[in-house]
């Protein structure tokens, strides 16, 4: 099986290198087939360019351009139209994702359709994480499995992998911006797709901007867990996998 890790990158000409050096350190070691898919949003800096060098080194690393519109749930949506893989992990492009957890491959290939990184379990760690940001996540994480009943306490983390076929069963995609990283897995599971959740590392960003911004993803969040939530009870399983 080949992975395809995809990356959305706005403007990360500080932190791109190093996260796509430490992705691929990862994938050589366990000698697993891939390709790292930098998915370009609109960058006006260096990125694309420092992407383009790595590619001259190493094939398996490309940048593309988003052909959407700019915005982070966009930026994953057009890497997830062209990955090549069998199977694909989205990562953060900041290093706040540890690149040694992408060994959460392993339990893909042990059979399970989805890999859910938790920073809030044993064997997580996690530095630095604003104090007002851990509220409002602790919050609407424990609203999301509390209304699905996942056992699952990390929804909102971007860091996941999934199966080609998942991804052709949740789509089409709604989300435009970071709710994004609820939608997928919803509808994956929602849609029978089984899952294993695997302790992640997060650490803050130390170049760039941080994208998102919580003040204008509240009704967003909340409009595709609730869209969500509806199919899971109403749906009567006519969207779920056979």
């Amino acid at each position: 099986m080949k992975l395809s890790i995809v990356i959305p990158a706005q403007n990360e000409e500080g932190s791109i290198l190093a996260t796509i050096e430490g992705a691929v350190a990862v994938m050589e070691r366990e000698n697993y087939d891939y390709e790292v898919l930098v998915v370009d949003d609109g960058s006006t800096d260096s990125t694309r360019e420092l992407v383009d060098g790595m590619t001259a080194e190493n094939p398996r690393v490309i940048c593309r351009p988003s052909h959407n519109p700019r915005g982070f749930g966009l930026a994953v949506r057009s890497g997830l139209e062209s990955f090549t893989g069998d199977a694909v992990v989205i990562m953060m492009a900041d290093e706040s994702d540890d690149p040694e957890d992408l060994v959460m491959y392993h339990h893909i290939l042990e059979g399970y359709d989805c890999a859910f990184g938790s920073r809030w379990m044993p064997g997580a760690e996690v530095t630095d994480y604003p104090r007002i940001k851990l509220i409002v996540n602790r919050l609407a994480n424990a609203f999301v499995s509390g209304i699905f009943r996942l056992g699952y306490n990390d929804t909102t983390n971007a860091f996941k992998g999934y199966r080609r076929e998942v991804i052709e069963t949740v789509s089409p995609l709604l989300s435009k911006h970071f709710n994004l990283t609820v939608e997928i897995p919803l509808k994956a599971v929602t849609r029978g797709h089984s899952f294993r959740v695997v302790p992640t590392s997060w650490t803050n960003r130390t170049a760039g901007e941080a994208k998102l911004a919580m003040r204008e993803m509240g009704s967003r969040y909340l409009f595709i867990v609730l869209y969500i939530w509806l199919e899971y009870h109403l749906s009567r399983g006519d969207y779920r996998k056979h």
